[in-house]
């Protein structure tokens, strides 16, 4: 397993609270709180164009 670093989890009222993480090599991760161990993992650059597409409103139809 790869040596991650988490950020705080970021939560919404009454959903799932997912954490951001990333490691030396430039990967970044994805994961529900408490299942770490099951991320989701791309590289750092994919992380940066999702959360500044989220950020942009690209995602707002999800919601």
């Amino acid at each position: 397993m790869a040596d991650i670093t988490w950020e705080a989890p970021f939560c919404g009222e009454g959903s799932s609270c997912f954490r951001l993480g990333t490691d030396a090599d430039g990967n970044s991760y994805i994961a529900v709180v408490g299942q770490e161990d099951h991320y989701l993992t791309d590289s750092l650059e994919a992380l940066r164009t999702l959360i500044t597409d989220i950020k942009a409103g690209k995602a707002d139809h999800l919601l």
